[in-house]
């Protein structure tokens, strides 16, 4: 599925305005509230499903060449998050869904036959 595709697919909420990431196809997911932990294992191409709001989300999403981010259980976005990802051209995503539900949802949907 592609970025473009993903909110719907998913019933989650797009929070970065289309045009400002690049609509690539998403090839992995990756759970995970800590940042090094994303840095040394997440996948480019993937999204990343996590509680972290802020900025340095976006940073390590950058580095690691993530499609986007999907912030968890409702969190506030900072001005600076979203400001930071229009820059860098991440997709950011809320939900008021849990990291476990958002998760499973996105393995299944990849996992379609």
């Amino acid at each position: 599925m592609r970025i473009s595709e993903f909110a719907a697919s998913l019933g989650i909420d797009m929070e970065t305005a289309q045009g400002v990431y690049e609509d690539r196809e998403i090839s992995s997911g990756y759970s995970s509230d800590l940042l090094s932990d994303v840095m040394g294992n997440a996948k480019a191409d993937g999204v990343l499903v996590t509680v972290q709001a802020h900025k340095n989300a976006v940073a390590v999403a950058s580095l690691v060449g993530l499609a986007g981010i999907v912030v968890c259980n409702s969190r506030p976005l900072p001005a600076d998050m979203l400001d930071a990802a229009r820059v860098e051209g991440v997709a950011v995503f809320r939900t008021p869904e849990t990291a476990f539900e958002v998760a499973g949802r996105l393995w299944a949907a990849m996992h379609k036959p």
